[in-house]
Formats: structure tokens, sequence, C-alpha cells
């Protein structure tokens, strides 16, 4: 741990290669718009096949031990987002590793909701000022 980084808060984080997996498995959130979010992942690393296993690229993957050294971290997630469980799956992990202050869940949004729906502005707004108040000031 260091005293560069005193929270993090990822959104609707994309944080391991889930989508790579079989759309089977999947929720139907999870399967919308599937060969886009396998692209983009494309997109961001230099060559997939190297960096399957870089925590650099997907945090998901990091060691236990890597995740204890994460600066303490709040995630929030809307219900039904394509990423809900890759960051469910980030959030335990990180629970495990002491490094989770808080996982919201914003109920009844897709993803984009947040963003989109004046009601989940108003809850996504409310968490990230709540946050900030609680564990920054």
């Amino acid at each position: 741990e260091t005293d560069l980084v005193k929270l993090a808060m990822p959104a609707i984080p994309m944080v391991d290669d889930y989508c790579f997996s079989s759309p089977e498995c999947m929720t139907i959130d999870e399967r919308f718009d599937l060969e886009a979010k396998r692209k983009l992942w494309k997109l961001i690393a230099a060559d997939m096949e190297t960096q399957k296993d870089d925590p650099l690229l997907f945090p998901g993957k990091a060691s236990d031990e890597l995740l204890e050294k994460f600066p303490p971290t709040i995630i929030r997630e809307v219900e039904f987002d394509m990423f809900i469980t890759e960051a469910t799956r980030l959030a335990n992990r990180l629970r495990r590793a002491g490094r989770l202050l808080e996982y919201i869940v914003i109920p009844g949004l897709p993803h984009g909701g947040s963003m989109m729906d004046v009601k989940g502005a108003r809850e996504n707004s409310k968490a990230f000022n709540t946050a900030i108040k609680e564990y920054l000031l």
C-alpha cells in the first residue's frame, strides 16, 4: 500500500476476460454486444495472447498478494449491467484482501442507466458524493 492513491472508485468496471468465456453461462445482459466487448479488449491490449493473464490489463486476475496492495476501493455497479459478474467477483476478492470499502449496486438499472435515467443519475451521484465525504474528507 502506498499513499499515492487514497481511494479507487471503479464504476461499471471491465476487469477480467469473462466476455471470452462461453455465452451459454452468461446472463442476457452479459451476452449483449458480446463481440463488441471482445473487440474492445483486443484494441486495448497490445497483444491479447501474451497479455491474457496480465493483471495490468485484467485486474480481476491479480494475485491475492497484489490485491492486498490495492488502494481502498469502492466498486459501483448497476443491477442489470453486462459487467456485473466480473465486478462482483473482484469485489469479493478485494473484500477477502481487506481492500473493499463498499460494493454499491444501484437496483433496477441497465448498463448506462445511471447516466440516462434521472433516478439512476441521482443514485449514482449520491453514492459518489457519500464516498468522497466518508472516505476522503
